[in-house]
């Protein structure tokens, strides 16, 4: 590999995938071997509970071309992806999932049509998406209000799977949120995208580490960070039940003055006051998210903290 900018880097972030190492690496090199012999591989391992981190060194004992990146703690999937695109040196940049349902055999085909001259990145849309039932379904209900509140087009098939240029990598470095989702800041960033059908292929072992409660929490924390229209949302509504209170005081004059109401009813009094009440307990836990969110990124801390990196290959 030349001294130079390398051709290619292909960035993967590794977490609970100490068994899947070495295949991971040994696919990516058959891959990128039939574009160039100048690339570069650079796992990132999110501190996870097994000894992926030693596979790492191995290989990279082994190979020049392969680095490994520590984080000094789980950061998460998208802040590992940030840590392993800032030290990479690529013209174009590779980002793949560790479990192999990103098929590294695909590389070739992405870099091929990125290479056109048209786009500046390649998504990978995935086919016959090889997930279960269940995640399937919270995706495609997850990005469909993903872009209703965002504003944006979000598609279920693509994710972090793709190939892009320099230029656009140095434009997701250059946001800083603390808030990190590898999709939603690409869609932000533009250029010209392009996209390719990839088989999706299913995972050889494990299970993915997303729970239910987590993709739930991660799905809030896009949502807070790209979008206000919750905030927009909470406004209109109070507009529409201020009318609509109106309206209700009026039609109540109105039966009061023509004798219809004696006794003002208990009932509605209980309801009326339980539902404004739920109402404005719900608007301020939306603002108070908003603001916590906000005191997160006054904070200023780094997206990551990195333990320790492999050392070069011995030639």
């Amino acid at each position: 590999m030349s001294t130079s900018r390398p051709f290619l880097s292909i960035v993967s972030p590794v977490y609970k995938a100490e068994s899947l190492v070495d295949q991971l690496v040994d696919r990516i090199q058959a891959s990128a071997g039939l574009i160039t012999e100048d690339y570069e591989i650079i796992l990132v391992d999110d501190r996870g509970p097994d000894d992926a981190w030693g596979r790492i060194q191995a290989r990279a004992a082994r190979d020049v071309r392969v680095r490994g990146i520590r984080l000094s703690r789980n950061f998460g999937q998208h802040r590992a992806i940030t840590a392993g695109l800032a030290d990479s040196t690529g013209e174009w940049v590779v980002v793949m999932d560790c479990d192999l349902q990103d098929r590294p055999e695909e590389i070739p085909r992405l870099l091929a049509h990125a290479r056109t001259g048209e786009y500046d990145l390649v998504f990978a849309h995935r086919v016959n998406r090889q997930d279960t039932w269940v995640k399937r379904t919270y995706s495609r209900v997850f990005y469909a209000w993903l872009s209703y509140l965002t504003e944006t087009s979000q598609d279920p098939a693509i994710a972090n799977f793709g190939v892009y240029h320099r230029k656009v990598i140095d434009a997701i470095l250059s946001m800083r949120e603390s808030i990190r989702y590898f999709p939603t800041m690409v869609r932000w960033v533009g250029f010209q995208a392009g996209s390719l059908p990839v088989t999706h292929a299913e995972r050889p072992e494990g299970a993915s580490s997303y729970s239910c409660k987590s993709l739930f929490y991660l799905a809030l924390d896009i949502i807070l960070a790209y979008s206000d229209k919750p905030l927009r949302i909470t406004v209109k509504l109070g507009l529409v039940i201020s009318l609509g209170s109106f309206v209700l005081v009026l039609w109540t004059l109105w039966r009061f003055a023509t004798g219809k109401i004696i006794v003002l009813g208990y009932t509605s009094l209980v309801v009326s006051i339980w539902f404004f009440s739920g109402l404005l307990l719900s608007v301020l836990g939306i603002v108070g998210l908003y603001l916590g969110k906000t005191f997160e990124e006054v904070k200023g801390r780094p997206l990551f903290l990195v333990d320790c990196k492999t050392e070069p290959a011995k030639h």
